[in-house]
């Protein structure tokens, strides 16, 4: 086991602890933020020669299912972390990559998301002396509280590409604004930023090559996805746990089981196998999918859209199968422990609550028809923002 999957497993137990609690209350969780910070794990994907530890995608992913064991919320806001740190390297120059690189170490920089492509109130003017003024709304702003940096994307006046800039969250004109209280992933930060005249300078905006400028730029969605199913796999892994526990704490069996002890009733024992393999199976997908785009991302620059393609073909698959797993394993535990399960003191129900939220970010059933157009056509997925 590597150091820091070790120290997330310390975390998590942390995290595990009070995980209902925070559920209930929602709002944003300040103080596990800050115990993310002085982990060192936000350094993960960041370079060795920048700093970081240099961690490898199927190390970065393993330790946010970790976290997603234990809480959801947390291994959301920690993933699109590293997503953020990692775009300049995608779409910007290399002076702007290694510049964020070194910044994030040096500073230990959290980074929060308001990059959000399909939400078009943004807009860029351009003013005196070569600056630029954002204005607009943001929507799904994960991690954007609490953060000391934004991604941000917009469209400039007369310009057709998407602009994507990096700005401190504490600038003058940002407001984030505290308006997330949805039923799932309630402590994602994932609210809304205004931006009233904010200065952007040239060198925040991201470029070349830009957002889809080349393969390796649209690889930032193949690891948004990978991200996301790596969540919903740590969410039944979770889920799993808390209700086998529960299941061995059992008094006694169900009424008209023909079993002595509740770990011996043989429908139980049918359904905990049934979860189990559900759970291998969508590890494996994931391990592979890990794989895969570990090969892509070390292709930098010469990645081709064919490779890229690929990447995103088997992510798709992987994560079709972790949502399904997610979705089905949050909703199953409860028959393995039965009615008093649902009192509102456990919270077990937040394992789905969260699992229900996440994969529709986005729906299954188009990445599901992505596959199978891949499948039986040899077509890729598009390379969107969402694909």
């Amino acid at each position: 086991m590597s150091a820091a999957l070790a120290e997330a497993r310390r975390l998590a137990a942390e995290f595990r602890a009070t995980a209902a609690a925070r559920d209930l209350a929602g709002g944003s969780p300040t103080a596990e933020r800050n115990r993310l910070r002085a982990s060192g794990l936000l350094k993960l994907s960041i370079p060795s020669q920048h700093g970081g530890h240099g961690a490898a995608w199927p190390e970065i992913l393993h330790v946010v299912r970790e976290l997603a064991t234990a809480d959801a919320s947390l291994a959301h806001i920690f993933a699109y972390h590293h997503l953020g740190v990692i775009t300049p390297h995608l779409i910007g120059t290399p002076a702007q990559r290694d510049h964020w690189y070194a910044r994030t170490v040096n500073q230990q920089l959290f980074w929060g998301n308001s990059l959000n492509p399909l939400d078009p109130r943004t807009t860029l003017t351009r003013g005196d002396e070569g600056t630029l003024r954002l204005n607009g709304e943001k929507s799904f702003c994960t991690g954007s509280k609490d953060s000391d940096v934004l991604l941000v994307s917009a469209t400039e006046m007369g310009e057709p590409q998407l602009r994507v800039a990096v700005i401190p969250t504490s600038r003058q004109g940002v407001l984030v604004n505290d308006d997330w209280d949805n039923m799932g992933q309630r402590q994602t930060d994932s609210g809304s930023v205004s931006y009233r005249d904010v200065v952007v300078y040239p060198a925040e905006l991201l470029g070349p090559p830009g957002p889809g400028g080349s393969a390796f730029a649209t690889l930032r969605t193949c690891i948004t996805q990978a991200s996301l199913s790596n969540i919903y796999l740590g969410l039944a892994q979770g889920a799993f746990e808390e209700a086998r526990q529960y299941t061995r704490a059992l008094e006694r069996p169900f009424y008209g089981s023909p079993a002595t002890h509740a770990t011996d009733d043989p429908y139980i024992l049918q359904r905990y196998g049934e979860m189990h393999v559900q759970i291998a199976a969508a590890g494996a997908l994931l391990d592979t999918t890990a794989t895969a785009l570990q090969q892509a991302w070390e292709r930098d620059t010469a990645l081709t859209a064919d490779e890229r393609g690929t990447c995103a073909a088997v992510i798709a698959t992987a994560k079709v199968a972790a949502a399904r797993c997610a979705l089905d394993l949050t909703s199953q535990i409860f028959e393995v422990m039965g009615a008093r399960a649902t009192s509102g003191r456990y919270r077990f129900d937040r394992f789905w609550r969260n699992a229900r939220t996440l994969t529709l970010h986005d729906p299954p059933d188009v990445k599901t028809r992505e596959v199978g157009d891949w499948v039986l056509n040899g077509r890729f997925p598009n390379a969107t923002f969402y694909s």
